[in-house]
């Protein structure tokens, strides 16, 4: 009978010692996929490129860098084209979710649950962590998220811009 505790097992193996990097996957295989979700930026390369390099700003980068070290995996969120791969291959572009709209926003965010179900296909208890803005979040994926089962974090959230910044540099500072 399962009485809601989770059970992690951790193999010390034959000497008591267990190898650098074992625990984090221990962990990882008992716990939910945890899944990151970042907003893309308007600062671009100015050639086409793996859509985690595309974007150059040092919020994309702090952003980056935090789902890379606390995900099972990240996607990208773009304004032009909505769920992105990271390794997916882009041009630059220059759409914005900023001041689109609420019917555009929402129309935005059906097709990116709709990319969601088809691409990452959640199952319930898995976490999404978003490195969004508000527009990315709050006009239809957060609650699209949460209706099927799935948990939503945002580390920054309550946070305006030059916080996060802060926020995502202590973070790599320490992670170095």
């Amino acid at each position: 009978m399962n009485s809601g505790h989770l059970t992690i097992v951790l193999d010390f193996g034959d000497n008591g010692e267990m190898p650098i990097g074992q625990e984090t996957a221990s962990l990882k295989a008992a716990s939910p996929r945890r899944i990151g979700l970042v907003g893309c930026v308007k600062a671009k390369s100015h050639h086409p490129r793996p859509a985690k390099d595309l974007y150059i700003s040092t919020l994309f980068r702090g952003r980056r860098s935090f789902v890379e070290y606390s995900c099972d995996e990240w996607w990208i969120l773009s304004a032009e084209h909505g769920l992105v791969h990271p390794d997916q291959v882009l041009a630059p572009y220059d759409t914005a979710l900023k001041g689109a709209g609420r019917a555009k926003c929402r129309t935005w965010s059906s097709l990116v649950l709709s990319s969601i179900d088809s691409e990452i296909r959640p199952g319930p208890s898995e976490v999404f962590e978003m490195h969004t803005g508000a527009e990315y979040r709050d006009f239809g994926v957060v609650d699209g998220l949460l209706s099927r089962g799935c948990f939503v974090e945002n580390p920054t959230s309550e946070m305006r811009f030059g916080p996060q910044l802060k926020f995502y540099k202590e973070f790599v500072e320490r992670v170095r």
